[in-house]
């Protein structure tokens, strides 16, 4: 029976890390379509999705670590 239940916990386990990966990418998507259309009709939200400096997110020249 200790095997019984030691399965029964993964398979639950397995079923909500599905249902969180699932609502994850519904969440991305979202957000992307979110964007696209704020894109699409000219208006950007401050909801904090601009950057507030003009700085790029990557160095423009590669750098030696």
């Amino acid at each position: 029976m200790y095997e019984y239940e030691i399965q029964r916990y993964r398979y639950a386990d397995l079923i909500r890390r599905g249902a969180e990966a699932r609502l994850a990418r519904e969440v991305v998507l979202a957000r992307r379509a979110a964007r696209r259309a704020a894109r699409r009709t000219g208006r950007h939200e401050a909801s904090g999705t601009e950057s507030h400096t003009p700085r790029h997110r990557r160095h423009r020249s590669a750098r030696a670590a």
